[in-house]
């Protein structure tokens, strides 16, 4: 009875422990470019679904409003098996997402 007792106990925490299919994931493609003056890119994706870009710009360079505008996009494959993708611009307005799956604000 023990025996089964500790061997059930070894089946419920294997059991338990999540599935990580993203662990062998390759990167298929990666290109970036950041020299560190004005701007930067960079581009990835990988071989379980992962895709993501973004490129970056400073505006009103030499001003107290000087920042640096973003716009990006990525996409992943959630657990439930649904590609989820998101748009974005980042900048002096905050981070602005966008996607089917992300509630906007009325107008």
């Amino acid at each position: 009875m023990k025996l089964f007792v500790v061997l059930a106990a070894f089946a419920a925490i294997a059991l338990a422990q999540p599935l990580d299919s993203d662990k062998d994931a390759l990167v298929l493609k990666y290109d970036a470019d950041n020299i560190g003056v004005d701007g930067y890119q960079h581009t990835y994706e990988t071989s379980n679904g992962i895709y993501a870009s973004e490129q970056g710009h400073v505006i009103n360079a030499g001003t107290e409003n000087e920042a640096i505008a973003v716009k990006g996009e990525f996409k992943y494959v959630g657990p439930d098996g649904v590609t989820y993708s998101v748009s974005y611009i980042a900048d002096e307005n905050g981070f602005q997402p966008q996607g089917a799956h992300i509630p906007q604000p009325e107008q």
